[in-house]
């Protein structure tokens, strides 16, 4: 049995309500009686990310700009959802689809992991697709400009390693995805 205690939620105020942008700002008690009144919370939308793979063994990646890190990254196909509205998988397929125009045969959940639980509020929900086929165009929201890349599996470690690929959901996505299919 452990010891460890939950902190305990003393007062809580919304500082920032903006559609693309919750801040709540918590004072929280330590469970040794420490008082913290600036505890920051990103309230963030649920995310869901799938890794297709071809029935030639090549993972669909998109390529875009991030303006937070102000760089071009190599990711899988994701996105934000709301999960009253549709599920995780159909929100992933559907991502998949709009960013790629790649369709999916076959749909398996990999896993739902806490994106970042220390500052923000979201999940993260990991999907395989296997045997994705080109089904038509991409349909691009209006700050996407995205280009669709395919890589053989067998390479994708090596780009990871190497910082090619370093989106943290992404390469959970692949560690994981590989190691089920083995």
């Amino acid at each position: 049995m452990t010891n460890l205690q939950k902190w305990k939620l003393l007062h809580s105020k919304m500082i920032l309500d903006h559609y693309w942008c919750k801040v709540r700002q918590d004072e929280i008690q330590l469970p040794n009686g420490k008082i913290i009144d600036d505890y920051f919370v990103n309230i963030r939308p649920e995310i869901t990310l799938i890794l297709p793979i071809t029935s030639s063994q090549e993972i669909i990646f998109v390529r875009q700009y991030r303006h937070a890190v102000g760089e071009f990254l190599l990711e899988l196909p994701a996105g934000l959802f709301n999960p009253a509205q549709e599920s995780a998988e159909a929100a992933a397929v559907r991502e998949m689809q709009e960013e790629t125009g790649y369709i999916a045969q076959q749909v398996t959940k990999i896993a739902t992991l806490y994106d970042n639980p220390s500052k923000d509020t979201n999940k993260i929900h990991l999907f395989l697709a296997e045997n994705v086929i080109q089904s038509g165009e991409q349909k691009l929201d209006m700050t996407e400009e995205i280009e669709v890349l395919l890589i053989p599996t067998e390479s994708v470690r090596e780009k990871i390693l190497q910082g090619e690929i370093s989106v943290a959901g992404t390469v959970a996505a692949i560690c994981l995805g590989l190691n089920l299919l083995h």
